[in-house]
């Protein structure tokens, strides 16, 4: 286990100028003590790792030292062939890119583990789109990519209900969501941050002006606060149901699995029938007649009454249909 944190203390040390001990204690979630500890275990190994005193000090390797990727397991090998989705590094305009780097790293590797790329493409295969939904690459993806790269400033249209809007962005990051493309930007002169569908830009021109990024930007937290906000505004509407315990268990497969559980968090106990009463946010009426009919007789509408009206009428006809 130590072995393991000291490797990892140099390639930390390796990525960055300086580090200081809180900032390595961190990193490596132990205590400044044993930071100093394993600087001075790595420096009688061999390892030239300089600490410098001070307020502002730390620790840092002297004279451009680098260690090979001869350190690691066959799992991590395997691992680091499986840190991106083929289709999105295709679209991205980034294949080459990255058949590149997977060449070095595997010449870089000890020669027992240079069959990892193999091993790990033929047990996981990375499929981001959902199913029934043809992949549709915007065309103008590779350029949004470029400039996310470059740091770029670029002038975008997009189409906004009926019209097109333009805007100056500073592009900050991409996701891949379901297999579609969203842009993470903030407008400039405007200060705030904003998520646009690429597959919505007609027109991306990308500057020569480069921005400064926001150091305290965490792209993977903005996503998910801002898909979060997203999920929570579409819910407007409320209806309340009772579920059978089958019902119960099958919800979150059949409406937002969010709500769902929140709802059923709320729910009060089960009645003498094994019932629960649950008011459940939808999107519309008219969603949640399409998600609520896939429960079948596990869930009983009470409220709008006329989404009951609705129920209880395709109750009907299904009887008649089937009564035949």
């Amino acid at each position: 286990m130590r072995a393991a944190r000291l490797i990892k203390m140099v390639l930390l040390l390796q990525s960055r100028p300086s580090m200081t001990a809180a900032e390595l204690a961190r990193e490596l979630e132990v205590s400044e003590r044993t930071v100093t500890r394993d600087a001075q275990a790595l420096s009688e190994a061999g390892v030239p790792v300089y600490a410098d005193r001070g307020r502002i000090g730390g620790y840092r390797l002297v004279g451009g030292y680098r260690t090979r990727l001869t350190g690691l397991a066959r799992g991590e090998a395997e691992a680091l062939f499986l840190s991106g989705v083929p289709g999105a590094l295709r679209e991205m305009g980034l294949e080459d890119a990255a058949s590149a780097a997977r060449l070095k790293v595997s010449a870089a590797l000890l020669p027992s583990l240079r069959d990892a790329s193999r091993t790990a493409a033929q047990r996981f295969h990375l499929d981001a789109p959902g199913w029934f939904h043809e992949p549709d690459t915007p065309e103008l993806l590779p350029a949004v990519a470029d400039a996310v790269w470059d740091d770029r400033r670029v002038t975008a249209r997009y189409r906004r209900d009926a019209g097109e809007v333009e805007r100056e962005l500073e592009p900050y990051g991409l996701v891949l969501k379901a297999g579609v493309w969203y842009l993470c930007a903030r407008v400039c002169g405007q200060g705030s941050f904003r998520v646009y569908r690429i597959d919505r830009f007609t027109a991306v021109e990308a500057g020569e002006e480069r921005f400064e990024r926001a150091e305290d930007f965490d792209l993977p937290a903005f996503w998910e606060e801002r898909a979060e906000q997203f999920a929570r505004s579409i819910l407007r509407a409320e209806v309340v149901v009772r579920l059978s315990a089958e019902g119960v268990r099958r919800l979150p497969h059949a409406v937002d699995p969010a709500a769902a559980r929140e709802a059923l968090a709320r729910a009060g106990e089960p009645d003498g029938g094994g019932w629960v009463r649950v008011a459940l946010p939808v999107e519309s009426e008219d969603v949640a007649h399409d998600q609520l009919m896939a429960l079948g007789a596990e869930v009983e509408v009470l409220a709008p009454p006329s989404l009951r009206e609705r129920f209880a009428a395709g109750a009907v006809r299904l009887a008649e249909l089937y009564g035949r």
